[in-house]
């Protein structure tokens, strides 16, 4: 879908040919005398529309006006959340099959940041998951105009918004797509795709490869399944070589029957949703390519099945980790933490600036925050810090965790350096007290994203969530590195002036 970003006043936009038109009405609107303002006013008068957010008023044919379909709704104090409340609650409108044009105007008073949000939403209520559908489900719309009053300010929030649009429209076809479709493999030639887009280098490890490097734990929840593992290894090249690069280490679970510990039938096919986390690392790289940031940025995607054939691993089972720390495996559904523990040893040799690992890892995460933020947690206030910052701006928010030693009590094991689950209580918390066992010195994080990552019932499907949140982060990154890394070139260049200076008059350092 196109996005173009216009200079439209009321009385623009009511010129404006296309099949739909929604007008964002703030707080404290002053009609005018264009069209538009006049059914604002009409509306006001006769207590038919008022500016909530959400709150909406259809009209058809309206006179003096170009659309065929004019949307008023209320937008509160023209606030990003708020925009994004006032787009979904019309969403339908934009899965009109008549509507292939449409344009959002952003009226008075609505903040030149919140185009990104219009956008967003958008895109979130017109997308149609097709992969595996007929053709003739496809999104009808295609191009749609964001009007605003002000182009140059709203300029860098709207292009920001398509990038991130790019990226969350595929994560979530990936996160979609039913796991024969899917595969380890189906991924890695994803990460190929990605590999031809500009900065952006990609490394394929087989399973004699991830053999060579020792990671016993992500092998053992492989060897139960036919389809063969994957290691994904993604480079996006944006700043100097000096710049220690983050690390997103996504899980890449393609689909989890929970092994020898079967789960339930009931919404088992839920569990191609278990890979959100890969798929979350896919869509930040695909945005990564259309924003072009200065940041150095490492992607790692551990990618197999869960599943319980004569070969799978068994409750009781010892593997070595990558680590060298041994792992009985007490519970074969608790998985992803195995395949994120050897990623998360891996990830030291790029010697990170940070490490983020994201996984759709405990039920017990969703019990603790259902849907609406994901878990944070992180051996770094600074990092996290910056993580929660960075979702509040996109929308798609977190909650830090604690991560007390306490909670790591219960993963002590007879027959091994650790058991892979502790127990029900806490369990989103003693999960990410197993993966911090395997992280160094470096700053850390990680997104439990079990209850954010899809949606169950009517609304079934994969959200796109934490792209948003993640590429936010590396924005803010960016921007706080760039100074530093200044400050380091110029005391570079100072240094090499001096070290000219000593060798021409035959000086030495003490």
């Amino acid at each position: 879908m196109n996005f173009d970003l216009k200079a439209l006043g009321l009385s623009a936009a009511a010129a404006e040919k296309c099949d739909l038109l929604v007008l964002l009405v703030p707080n404290g609107f002053q009609p005018a005398q264009d069209a538009l303002s006049v059914l604002v006013a009409h509306a006001f008068k006769c207590g038919d529309f008022e500016t909530k957010a959400g709150k909406h008023l259809q009209l058809y044919l309206a006179p003096a006006v170009s659309a065929r379909r004019v949307v008023l709704v209320g937008v509160g104090d023209g606030s990003s959340r708020a925009v994004q409340q006032a787009v979904q609650a019309v969403g339908t409108a934009f899965r009109q099959p008549q509507v292939k044009r449409a344009v959002v105007c952003l009226a008075q008073g609505v903040s030149a940041e919140s185009a990104a949000a219009a956008v967003q939403a958008v895109a979130e209520a017109s997308y149609v998951y097709t992969t595996t559908k007929p053709k003739a489900e496809a999104r009808v719309l295609n191009r749609v105009v964001i009007g605003v009053d002000q182009v140059e300010k709203a300029r860098e929030a709207f292009a920001q918004g398509v990038g991130l649009v790019q990226g969350i429209e595929l994560a979530r076809e990936w996160g979609n797509r039913p796991a024969n479709h899917a595969t380890p493999n189906f991924l890695a030639q994803a990460a190929k795709a990605l590999g031809r887009q500009p900065r952006i280098q990609c490394k394929i490890h087989g399973p004699a490869d991830v053999a060579r490097l020792g990671m016993g734990a992500f092998m053992a929840v492989a060897q139960g399944s036919e389809e063969p593992l994957r290691l994904i290894e993604l480079r996006y090249s944006g700043a100097d070589k000096a710049q220690a690069p983050v690390v997103l280490v996504g899980k890449g679970i393609t689909f989890d029957t929970g092994g020898i510990s079967i789960k339930p039938a009931a919404e088992m096919d839920e569990m191609k949703f278990d890979m959100c986390g890969a798929a979350s690392v896919l869509g930040v790289f695909r945005a990564l390519a259309e924003l072009q940031p200065s940041v150095n940025v490492v992607g790692l995607i551990p990618a197999c099945e869960n599943m319980p054939d004569g070969r799978a691993v068994k409750p009781g089972d010892v593997v070595t980790s990558m680590s060298g720390q041994t792992i009985e495996v007490l519970n074969t559904d608790a998985e992803g933490r195995l395949v994120l523990c050897d990623a998360l040893t891996y990830a030291a040799r790029f010697k990170p600036a940070a490490v983020v690992d994201i996984a759709t890892l405990t039920g017990a995460c969703v019990i603790a925050l259902g849907g609406v933020r994901s878990g944070l947690f992180a051996n770094d206030d600074a990092l996290a810090a910056a993580l929660s910052a960075a979702g509040e701006r996109a929308l798609d928010p977190c909650w830090r965790m604690p991560l007390d030693e306490d909670y790591a009590e219960g993963l002590k094991s007879n027959f091994a350096d650790m058991g892979n689950v502790a127990g029900r209580a806490g369990g989103s918390i003693t999960a990410a007290k197993f993966l911090q066992k395997f992280v160094g010195d470096f700053p850390w994080a990680h997104l439990d994203i079990a209850g954010t990552a899809w949606k169950g019932g009517a609304a079934k499907g994969a959200t796109g969530r934490p792209v948003g949140l993640l590429v936010n982060y590396l924005l803010g990154f960016e921007k706080a590195a760039a100074p530093a890394l200044r400050g380091a070139a110029e005391r570079s260049a100072t240094g090499a002036k001096a070290g000219t200076a000593r060798r021409k008059t035959g000086s030495t350092a003490a």
